[in-house]
């Protein structure tokens, strides 16, 4: 997406537990096969609790979006060499996390890649070094038949909705997903 992000954010929804809210971008990163890639994560002080996400995180300093969404590609995957397409969804979320909420302002964007053999990349924070075990491609049905936690939750249907629609005209807003506390 080329050109300055809109001004536009999202109300707050009902609910949100008190804290800042965090600016984040995330990829919905496609090889070839149209496989999405998902890094597999788990609470540092519980690894029993595990999820599946998208990469990405959070913008720093003065950086856009899109910047903070290569960055943060870049730094988890190790690949470089990805344009990012429109933003596909948005969503507020809160969780616990590592001893603290987080309370999120997420936006997904689109990239595509020819490049499949990735690893976790040699950037990693201290938190991704203690709370990431690693990623892997899901095809369509594989995370439709997942079993596993997922975020967003519902991205087995939206990752479906754009393979048989494209890219939204403009971005999706989520429903807001706000997790109390795990199990």
């Amino acid at each position: 997406m080329d050109g300055p992000e809109p001004a536009r954010e999202q109300p707050l929804p009902e609910g949100l537990p008190p804290g800042e809210l965090r600016r984040v971008a995330r990829v919905v990163l496609l090889d070839p096969d149209d496989r999405i890639l998902l890094l597999h994560g788990f609470e540092p002080d519980d690894p029993a609790q595990t999820w599946w996400f998208t990469p990405g995180g959070g913008v720093e300093g003065d950086e856009t979006r899109e910047q903070a969404a290569l960055r943060e590609l870049a730094e988890e995957t190790g690949l470089t060499d990805v344009r990012l397409g429109p933003v596909l969804w948005r969503r507020i979320c809160s969780f616990p996390f590592d001893g603290r909420r987080w309370n999120q302002d997420e936006w997904y964007y689109l990239a595509r890649t020819r490049h499949t053999a990735v690893s976790l990349g040699a950037d990693l924070t201290e938190l991704e070094t203690r709370s990431v075990m690693g990623l892997r491609w899901w095809t369509s049905a594989e995370l439709s038949a997942a079993r596993e936690t997922v975020y967003p939750t519902r991205l087995a249907e939206l990752l479906r909705t754009l393979l048989d629609d494209g890219p939204p005209s403009a971005p999706v807003v989520l429903s807001p997903e706000i997790v109390q506390g795990y199990g």
